[in-house]
Formats: C-alpha cells, sequence, structure tokens
C-alpha cells in the first residue's frame, strides 16, 4: 500500500517563531502555531466562523530564515508533512500531539516594513528546495533546509 504525508497550510501566526539549539549544538529547531478561519453557515443559515489552530516546526537554515522575516499575525502558507509526538506525562499518562514539520513555506502579503500591513494581495518571496537566493520581494528562494551546519 502507497502512503503519501502532504499537508497545505496559509494562515496567521498565532506567536513568535521560538528558535531553539538542540543539546548537539548542530541543528536549529523552530517551533510556532498558526491559525487558520473558515466561513460557513448554519443549518439555520446563520453566518458562522470557525478556527483551527495548529502547531508547527521548521528545521535548521528554514527556521532561521522564518524567524528573521515572520512575527505573531503575519500570513504564511506552508508545505510540509504530519508529525505524531508521544510521550508520557509526570503521572505516567500518555500523551500525543499531531504537528506539522514544514518542508517548504511562502511569504503572504506586503512585507513588514513597507506599508502594506498583513493584507493579502501579493506573494512576497518563499521558501524551495535546493535554491541558493535569498528572501526578497520578488518571488526569490532561501537556501536548502535539509542540509545540518
Amino acid at each position: 500500500m502507497a502512503n503519501f504525508n502532504k499537508v497545505m497550510l496559509m494562515g496567521n501566526l498565532t506567536r513568535d517563531i521560538e528558535l531553539k539549539v538542540l543539546p548537539q549544538g548542530n541543528q536549529t529547531v523552530g517551533n510556532f502555531g498558526i491559525a487558520m478561519n473558515r466561513k460557513f453557515k448554519s443549518a439555520s443559515g446563520e453566518e458562522r466562523e470557525e478556527v483551527t489552530f495548529v502547531d508547527c516546526e521548521a528545521w535548521g537554515r528554514t527556521a532561521e530564515i522564518m524567524k528573521q522575516y515572520l512575527t505573531k499575525g503575519r500570513p504564511v502558507f506552508i508545505e510540509g508533512r504530519l508529525k505524531l509526538d508521544q510521550w508520557e506525562d509526570k503521572e505516567g499518562k500518555k500523551q500525543s500531539r499531531l504537528r506539522v514539520v514544514v518542508e517548504n513555506f511562502q511569504f503572504i502579503g506586503a512585507p513588514a516594513g513597507a506599508g502594506g500591513g498583513n493584507g493579502g494581495g501579493g506573494n512576497g518571496g518563499g521558501y524551495s528546495k535546493g535554491s541558493t537566493q535569498a528572501p526578497s520581494e520578488s518571488h526569490s528562494t532561501v537556501p536548502d533546509a535539509d542540509i545540518p551546519f
């Protein structure tokens, strides 16, 4: 049986990206959350809105670039895969959480300080594996994040 694990989400950061260097000192991880809104009509015809919050993590250079250019409230498009974290809490009870591991991302809207605010509209650049260009307003990309440094 074939397997496929791909997630694409567009939403706003719920908090600034928190960077950590792993104890080995050779890898950086960035943790953040995004929120996506869904508007719909209920069975009675009432306009409703629900918000979905998703925890995400980015690794290496991807995490560093995201931390440099994205802050709480900024829109972002991410592509990645689902990862299930499992652990036991202090009472020995099993816990689990799904998160998205970012593999690619794109800036959405005007860059910070460009006077465009957080509004949608244009793309501001992004990330694409294998590229060697730095991010800019003109849809360029950033370096590959899978190579440990």
